[in-house]
């Protein structure tokens, strides 16, 4: 028999799955609505004559502004909540569950929403926005960790994609409700912008109720019959059939192992150091970095102060021109679900790094040598447009995607957790001091600002080059393997030896002794030394009979159909 890898066969993709993990991704639309409705409000006439002070029509057309550091914290205070909703998440989807954690922070997210139209003056506006962002914290881990563990492997990119195309649809909207009540002359200006996000927590929410639990947080809990009837749900086949039975058995196999080498405290989140593979924090280190260099390509700028930069670049009809990039984000946001699983996450980001620092260079040097000419606006537009097409299929979709998959299941949701805090982190500090460096009473860098952005996504370059693995076409479980085996440079090379016979055979094995310890190679080596039943990653060096002539073979195929059977009997299957 040849040696070849053969993979785990696969349950046929349904349009169930697809809705399942569409509707999921519906919690980017509360991220990008409430980070993208701020830059228009900030703008508008009324509003500032609401919250801001008189100064010269000189200094703005309206007669009134707000003040640099009140800008600053307005638009930056709700990345501080959501920093924190982050972390509490992770800890917080393993105790009530991914689907209930999401719903509660629905809740958490309206009250804030309330507060922010309640509010006549900065402070309880800022408050609200604090409580709403502890919320979108909240959804922004547990989405990311919900899709990933329910999407089959096959689509997994481009499933979890769809959370970023939310993002942006969530954006555009807020860009449009802001462009039709920006010339309103009463607090209908900036409060129904503000109302209508709770509209969008109020479906997510609700239609969470019908969507079962992640499969993984029932294997995590020791709940196998929940999560065999959730894992059917999912695929949308019967609990019995050998596509739910055998990845199951991958998933219990694995979470068992696991649960041998560490456990799931957060003090284990970080343990082994880096020169240690089979370590976590190797993966917390990939995680964080990776959301912090998503946040350093500088987009977040353009959907921040997009619309104060082009009125201070001098373009006429700003918010229409904000409009427009947030046009392009959407638009080009889902040709990301074919990239992403024909090219690669690496290959995406290393790629998409590449075309930011060119757009963002050239738009830090035109509007330098040109200021204020007709030659500089145009050109600062059409890269601008660029700029986000070559973040909205890469890096925007790829840093969700990967942190959602590089972390083992005992402490994915803790992972999650603190990746997704990176980005609020980073997205807090960029929002805080870019007021200081661009407004003309600051810093007043105009476009030179892009000379800031090119230099920290040459960084993001270089890190995905040295750093970041490519885990396109694998199941999680095999990207905890791979992640075991190789280095990210090598990564997209690895190939998994497993198949679902031996999933069976080592699921089946371990209900039938009660215990997993036969799983270990002889002399113990920790993760590094895996067993065959599971993986047979050593299969060069030393094949047991099975292992060599595969257990659909006739001399071991008895063997398999026992473990079946065995499977099915103790996970609760009935057989017909």
């Amino acid at each position: 028999m040849s040696d070849a890898p053969i993979g785990r066969v696969e349950a046929p993709i349904t349009v169930r799955a697809y809705l399942l993990c569409a509707f999921a991704a519906f919690g980017g639309i509360l991220f990008g609505y409430d980070s993208g409705y701020i830059s228009g409000v900030l703008g508008m006439a009324f509003f500032k004559r609401q919250f801001g002070g008189p100064v010269a029509e000189s200094v703005d057309a309206s007669g009134y502004n707000i003040e640099t550091w009140q800008k600053s914290l307005t638009t930056s205070i709700l990345s501080a909540g959501t920093f924190f909703g982050a972390l509490f998440g992770g800890g917080f989807a393993d105790w009530v569950g991914r689907r209930l954690a999401i719903i509660s922070a629905c809740g958490i997210f309206i009250v804030g929403v309330i507060l922010q139209v309640a509010s006549t003056s900065l402070g309880l506006l800022i408050a609200g926005r604090v409580v709403a962002g502890f919320g979108v914290g909240i959804v922004s881990a547990v989405v990311i960790l919900y899709m990933s563990e329910i999407a089959p492997k096959a689509v997994r990119g481009a499933i979890v994609s769809g959370y970023q195309f939310a993002i942006t649809l969530g954006i555009f909207l807020a860009a449009c409700v802001n462009y039709s009540t920006q010339h309103r002359d009463d607090t209908g200006s900036y409060r129904i912008p503000i109302a209508i996000q709770m509209l969008w927590a109020i479906i997510l929410g609700t239609g969470l109720f019908f969507l079962p639990e992640s499969p993984r947080y029932w294997v995590k809990k020791g709940e196998l019959d929940k999560a065999a009837a959730s894992l059917a749900r999912v695929r949308g086949h019967p609990a019995d059939s050998e596509y739910v039975v055998a990845e199951l058995a991958e998933i219990q196999a694995n979470f068992e192992y696991e649960m041998q080498i560490s456990s799931a405290g957060w003090i284990d989140v970080f343990r082994g150091g880096w020169s240690n593979r089979s370590g976590n924090f190797r993966r917390i280190f990939i995680g964080f970095f990776l959301q912090m260099m998503q946040q350093w390509t500088g987009v977040n700028f353009i959907f921040y102060y997009g619309t104060t930069f082009f009125q201070q670049s001098g373009i006429k009809n700003a918010f229409t021109i904000q409009v427009i990039t947030n046009v392009v984000n959407v638009v080009t946001t889902p040709v990301s679900f074919w990239a992403i699983e024909r090219l690669g996450r690496r290959t995406l980001l290393i790629y998409g790094a590449c075309l930011m620092i060119v757009c963002e260079f050239i738009i830090a040097a035109v509007g330098t040598a040109l200021p204020g000419s007709k030659a500089a606006s145009t050109t600062l537009i059409v890269f601008v447009c660029i700029y986000i097409f070559g973040f909205a299929t890469t890096w925007g979709p790829g840093a969700w995607v990967l942190i959602g998959e590089i972390y083992p299941l005992p402490i994915r949701a803790k992972g999650v957790a603190i990746a997704t805090a990176s980005n609020w982190l980073w997205n807090f500090v960029i929002g805080y001091i870019t007021p200081y460096i661009v407004d003309p009473d600051q810093g007043n860098l105009g476009s030179k600002v892009f000379f800031v952005w090119g230099s920290t996504c040459c960084l993001a370059l270089l890190f995905a080059y040295f750093f970041v693995p490519e885990t396109k076409g694998l199941s999680l479980e095999q990207v905890d393997k791979m992640l075991e085996e190789t280095t990210p440079r090598q990564s997209a090379k690895w190939v998994s030896c497993s198949n679902s016979s031996l999933y069976l055979r080592t699921f089946a094995n371990s209900y039938f002794t009660g215990s997993t310890q036969h799983l270990r190679k002889p002399n113990g080596n920790d993760r590094q030394d895996r067993w065959y039943c599971h993986s047979h990653r050593r299969c060069q060096t030393r094949k047991p009979d099975w292992c060599r002539e595969g257990l659909n073979s006739q001399r071991y195929r008895p063997c398999f159909l026992t473990s079946f059977a065995v499977v099915s009997w103790r996970a609760g299957f009935s057989f017909y």
